[in-house]
């Protein structure tokens, strides 16, 4: 069986932000490292790495169309923005002290999960990109 457009679609974008975030992260963690809590490799290891494990497994499932990706993938990518929304940017964001790096990469990834959430949206909805 072969994923439908709208999920290689949405496991592509998935695969594109957690690129852009997972450099993004690794460039605090080693070249910001102590400008916030948040920016060490005990951080990383800590809190990110297992959003990045999760991920791969969510981009994983979508590609091998297993039943209910689409689903899996909808969940976890409108999660990730909801906390992106309310948790990263108002909390993490403004501790970091952004600059012009931080905000194209925050806009950027948040951008992507949007998308990926409508892609996967309309998938789950029956509809399909005519």
């Amino acid at each position: 069986m072969h994923p439908t457009l709208l999920e290689t679609l949405a496991a592509w974008l998935l695969i594109v932000a957690f690129v852009i975030s997972l450099a993004y992260e690794l460039w605090r963690a080693s070249a910001k490292a102590g400008a916030s809590r948040h920016d060490s490799w005990r951080a990383f290891l800590v809190w990110n790495l297992w959003l990045y494990v999760v991920a791969a497994v969510v981009i994983v499932l979508l590609l091998a169309a297993v039943p209910g990706a689409a689903w899996v993938g909808l969940v976890f990518s409108a999660l990730i923005v909801v906390v992106s929304i309310f948790y990263y940017n108002p909390v993490i964001m403004l501790e970091r002290k952004p600059g012009l790096v931080d905000w194209v990469e925050d806009l950027l990834y948040t951008g992507l999960l949007f998308v990926v959430v409508a892609f996967l949206w309309l998938e789950v909805a029956g509809l399909a990109l005519a």
